[in-house]
């Protein structure tokens, strides 16, 4: 099964999605991210909120959306409104799920008030996408 996770930036909420696809599903599932404005690199609150749940995305690298363009996938997931309105065809028959979720980079206050946003985000898409992985495609 090949999974795409879109988000804008492709430096919190979509690395993370990824990081729970490939840790629940393992090498049953070829999982990539990108997004339609990525970037320079994955947001360090985002690599240390999964790390807390030993998850290790600190490889990952935002990825352009354009990089995917025309590969066939199972399923297209998006993390955020402004990247489900954007979102191009894939050929094949993906199923798409979108769910909008905060984006963790605008939290505001001390690093230790922004690690709370970071943690509800990261638990909000752990659980959503523990329930989209197991459906029947």
């Amino acid at each position: 099964m090949r999974v795409l996770v879109l988000c804008v930036g492709n430096s919190c909420r979509s690395p993370m999605a990824l990081g729970w696809i490939r840790s629940l599903c393992g090498d049953g599932v070829e999982a990539h991210s990108a997004g339609s404005r990525p970037a320079e690199r994955v947001h360090p609150l985002a690599i240390r909120v999964m790390a807390e749940v030993g998850i290790d995305i600190s490889a990952e690298k935002p990825q352009p959306l354009d990089r995917f363009l025309g590969q066939p996938f199972d399923r297209v997931v998006t993390v955020c409104d402004s990247a489900a309105e954007t979102c191009p065809v894939f050929p094949g028959s993906a199923t798409r799920y979108h769910r909008d979720f905060v984006d963790p980079a605008l939290a505001t206050g001390s690093e230790d008030q922004r690690m709370v946003v970071f943690r509800q985000v990261r638990d909000d898409i752990s659980a959503w996408i523990a329930a989209i992985m197991s459906e029947t495609p």
